[in-house]
């Protein structure tokens, strides 16, 4: 206690020695883990004096200070075991971290993966909930399957619940040569949905088509929600699978949602 006591001025506190040693720590980790970028001396003493800038210290007060404590092995041993359990309790949030974006990036991916062909059954009960889907179509799909008229993006919404409303929207977009059409829709009762689909407008031809359905619900209250029979193209290839989901079928599964 007396040789802590006659501790010089110049010679860091505990405290400012463990906050030196973390940021060292964490640069020399930096320099090994990029090395090429720190390949001469010049380059690694840089990042140490900004450590050193950074706490306020020099090379030379540091040395003094990791001196005098090298010679006081029990207390510089607990400062670097304190040290060390700091820098543990850093890395695993920092993994943790970095699972949780990897896991929204494929997340992300997945939603907003374009495809041709929109699922027939959409479900938001997945294990691993995603919020929608996404669909494109390009002028080669438009002309195999939008006829000039009677064409929609449809679907029917099944576990919609009636007091409190999801947010729940589609959406189409039609490029035309010269126009862009938005067509929203706010999904807020059971049924079918229908998004007419204008081949020509105005002498003007559709030469893409893209669309979302998607849903808002982080917190998962809504996750009995369900898309059947998603369609998109010319009502006489629609109609034909709409008539295996007729209506006394889908008023069977409204009974058994509200069951």
């Amino acid at each position: 206690m007396f040789s802590f006591c006659s501790k010089p001025n110049v010679v860091h506190s505990k405290k400012e020695m463990e906050r030196i040693m973390y940021d060292i720590y964490i640069a020399e980790a930096i320099i090994e883990d990029d090395y090429s970028s720190f390949n001469t001396p010049e380059k690694k003493e840089a990042i140490i004096n900004e450590v050193f800038k950074r706490n306020k210290t020099n090379q030379a007060r540091w040395d003094t200070s990791l001196s005098w404590y090298s010679d006081r092995v029990e207390i510089y041993l607990k400062m670097n075991d304190s040290v060390k359990a700091r820098l543990q309790r850093q890395q695993k949030q920092i993994e943790t971290l970095l699972n949780k974006e990897i896991a929204l990036e494929e997340s992300v991916r997945d939603r907003t993966r374009l495809t041709s062909e929109p699922p027939t059954h959409y479900s938001f009960t997945e294990v691993n909930p995603k919020n929608g889907f996404r669909f494109m179509l390009d002028s080669l799909q438009i002309k195999e399957r939008i006829d000039s008229t009677n064409s929609y993006f449809s679907f029917y919404a099944l576990g919609v619940p009636k007091n409190t409303k999801p947010i729940l929207s589609s959406q189409v977009i039609l490029e035309y040569k010269d126009t862009t059409i938005y067509i929203n829709e706010i999904i807020t009762e059971n049924g079918k949905h229908s998004t007419p689909i204008d081949k020509y407008i105005d002498n003007d031809t559709l030469e893409t088509i893209y669309g979302f359905v998607r849903l808002q619900d982080t917190a998962r209250w809504f996750k009995n929600i369900q898309l059947f029979d998603i369609q998109i193209g010319k009502q006489d290839s629609l109609s034909q699978t709409h008539n295996k989901l007729n209506k006394p079928n889908f008023e069977s599964l409204q009974l058994e949602e509200q069951r």
